[in-house]
């Protein structure tokens, strides 16, 4: 299911590229580009980088019509599918397979050294995104095998929270917070919620009292007093002003 969905991409496309039928490899030295017809190339047309998942293919398709003269699967690189020579950058050696499984090997080359840069760096991008993608995927099935922490609460655990600023000492309560600053502090309020207003000082002064007028002392002696004690039954007759102020004659005579 996974094959079914996965899409070919285009990696590179460059639009000369020559073939060249050859030899043997005669020793382990490796091949070399001065051993071909290098002015007589075999095949010319197109090169096309594609890939289909973790595979890259080379394809040679003619200029005009698009039409696949040969492909080389490329599942590893660097590899045996794709190597380079050993006397020049510009020229590869690929391995060409048809459907049947038959394979060959062939050479090909750019006329611009840049082209050939850009052929191996596309090479060199897809497997580096390969093996990338298959430590991601080693991972994620590492982390599958796992055992998983259980975090919840157990039946029966309880945890216990720690906040600042609210300890208590031994047979004691908490202290209030004073305020900072120069601020005002205030007081909590008493345990019953109640606020009693105390009774006034006795040194507040009473605003309804008056304070009576001195009264004048006499030079003929007695009691000051005396002078304005009025006998309210020996004057049946007359205004009270008036036999008050007689008495007090008579008394200053005597």
């Amino acid at each position: 299911m996974a094959a079914e969905l996965e899409y070919e991409s285009v990696l590179c496309v460059k639009p000369d590229v020559s073939v060249y039928r050859i030899p043997p490899r005669a020793s382990n030295r490796g091949y070399r580009a001065s051993d071909w017809k290098l002015d007589q190339p075999d095949w010319t047309g197109r090169l096309r980088i594609t890939s289909k998942g973790k595979i890259a293919y080379i394809k040679l398709e003619d200029k005009v019509s698009g039409e696949l003269f040969a492909q080389a699967p490329v599942e590893q690189y660097p590899g045996i599918a794709v190597e380079t020579v050993a006397d020049s950058s510009r020229y590869f050696v690929i391995r060409i397979q048809d459907g049947t499984g038959r394979s060959a090997f062939i050479g090909i080359g750019f006329t611009d050294r840049g082209d050939a840069f850009d052929f191996n760096v596309s090479l060199q991008d897809h497997f580096k995104w390969v093996k990338q993608e298959s430590e991601i995927s080693k991972e994620s099935q590492e982390m599958d095998t796992r055992p998983k922490l259980d975090l919840g609460f157990k039946e029966g655990q309880t945890i216990k929270l720690s906040i600042g600023n609210i300890t208590t000492k031994k047979g004691g309560a908490s202290k209030p917070r004073t305020a900072r600053g120069g601020g005002l502090s205030l007081l909590p309020p008493p345990p019953g919620g109640k606020v009693t207003i105390p009774p006034p000082s006795s040194s507040v002064a009473i605003s309804n009292h008056v304070t009576p007028p001195p009264i004048p002392k006499s030079n003929h002696g007695g009691s000051d007093a005396a002078l304005f004690q009025t006998r309210h039954h020996s004057h049946p007759t007359g205004s009270s002003s008036e036999w008050h102020w007689q008495d007090i004659k008579d008394r200053l005579e005597e």
